[in-house]
């Protein structure tokens, strides 16, 4: 998969702003697949599935996110609970995604870029192959020393923060362990097609039918985890792991963005008990509420998707009071496991 969407892409090395072609689809938003999928490792060997494999150094690494983007969050949440800020650098580009896709313009809210000093996110694509081919997205994870991106897909890039960086940090923590990935694996792909990617698709939908397919594919997949939630503190039990990271970063642009902007209506977040205890349980843990900036979360959806928003006027509310208390404590729970 490839993570969030862009308002165009480069052919061959050239930008075409190009949004997706729903009518090829019958309607549908279809995501593309990420391209850039190679690994670091502690050693430089392989990946865990035979990727090409990087060594894990100190300050050899920039990660480029969007603040608003779900999927570039992610990573940005793993990179604060492993420890990794002082070894992994961070940009962010500007909310507003237009014409242009993503920049760095620091006027519109950008830090901008003092690794490659680009002005466009898609330079980084065309560093790495003047040819490229492909949406140009976020999160990326830029090599320094080789002048390259090591990988475009948030999904790879929360595991190798989960341990490639571990023997320089000292930071143990196992969001992935071995005994949970078979129930991990199993809730990550509910979780990504019907909620994190379910939101685009009735979103991003140009078809009644299929706009209605999809949200009730949405609040049918909330209602399983609602129950899910009933009885366990965690997606996979007492413990917390990736899965509740990949499904927090869209909880928490729910009731803010996708119910009102993306049509996702049936219900508020907020009217499921257990899963607005959670997510305020997540927000609230050390380091997590820090990622999150609904300034640009709400200036991007709202500003930049004009085929939903023509008049870009972005909505003062709705009144988000995550940091009130959370009722999780009903339920046992460890925290995060530490490797042995």
């Amino acid at each position: 998969m490839n993570d969030e969407v862009t308002m165009g892409l480069l052919i061959d090395g050239v930008w075409h702003d190009q949004w997706y072609d729903t009518d090829k689809h019958g309607g549908e938003f279809v995501r593309e697949s990420a391209q850039l999928r190679d690994w670091i490792t502690p050693d430089g060997n392989d990946g865990p599935d035979g990727q090409p494999g990087l060594t894990a150094e100190t300050g050899r690494y920039h990660l480029y996110v969007s603040l608003a983007c779900p999927w570039a969050h992610r990573t940005l949440i793993m990179r604060r609970l492993k420890g990794l800020d002082a070894l992994i650098g961070v940009s962010h580009v500007s909310p507003l995604m237009l014409d242009q896709g993503w920049t760095y313009h620091e006027a519109e809210g950008s830090s901008g870029d003092p690794v490659n000093g680009v002005a466009y996110h898609r330079e980084l694509y065309t560093l790495t192959d003047p040819h490229y081919t492909g949406r140009v997205t976020v999160p990326v994870l830029w090599d320094k020393h080789e002048g390259r991106i090591v990988n475009n897909e948030s999904a790879d890039i929360v595991r190798i923060f989960n341990g490639a960086f571990d023997e320089l940090t000292g930071n143990r923590l196992d969001l992935y362990p071995s005994d949970l990935r078979e129930t991990i694996d199993a809730v990550n792909a509910d979780v990504y097609d019907n909620v994190n990617n379910g939101v685009y698709k009735s979103g991003f939908a140009t078809r009644q039918a299929v706009y209605e397919k999809h949200v009730t594919a949405l609040f049918e997949a909330l209602d399983r985890l609602e129950a899910r939630l009933a009885e366990s503190r965690y997606l996979a039990g007492e413990w917390l792991t990736e899965a509740d990271i990949r499904l927090f970063t869209t909880l928490v642009r729910f009731d803010a963005v996708y119910h009102g902007h993306f049509k996702c209506n049936i219900r508020r977040l907020e009217d499921y008990p257990n899963l607005s205890n959670y997510l305020r349980e997540l927000y609230q843990w050390p380091g997590v509420k820090e990622t999150v900036n609904f300034d640009h979360i709400k200036r991007h959806y709202y500003y930049s998707h004009d085929t939903i928003n023509p008049t870009r006027i972005v909505p003062v509310g709705p009144r988000l009071e995550l940091e009130r208390p959370h009722d999780r404590e009903r339920l046992p729970g460890k925290g995060i496991r530490e490797k042995a």
